[in-house]
């Protein structure tokens, strides 16, 4: 797997969330991230790790979409 690992992280746009754990899609295999918000109503969702993953563009610097930040509470 690509060596993520569970804790917090923090989203580039500032909210924070906690990753629980990785998987694999049934069918395409792909990777996924199963994460929960650490706000509102801390719903579960599931994102595509090379998206988890990536850089992207933010006033003009490249940026982590996710940056760990520490261990869960």
């Amino acid at each position: 797997m690509n060596g993520l690992k569970p804790g917090r992280y923090r989203h580039f746009k500032g909210k924070e969330y906690e990753l629980l754990f990785t998987a694999r899609h049934s069918e395409t295999e792909e990777e996924m991230v199963v994460y929960r918000a650490l706000y509102g109503e801390g719903g579960l969702w599931v994102r595509p790790a090379a998206m988890w993953n990536e850089e992207i563009e933010r006033d003009g610097k490249r940026v982590r979409r996710f940056t760990y930040i520490g261990e869960a509470s």
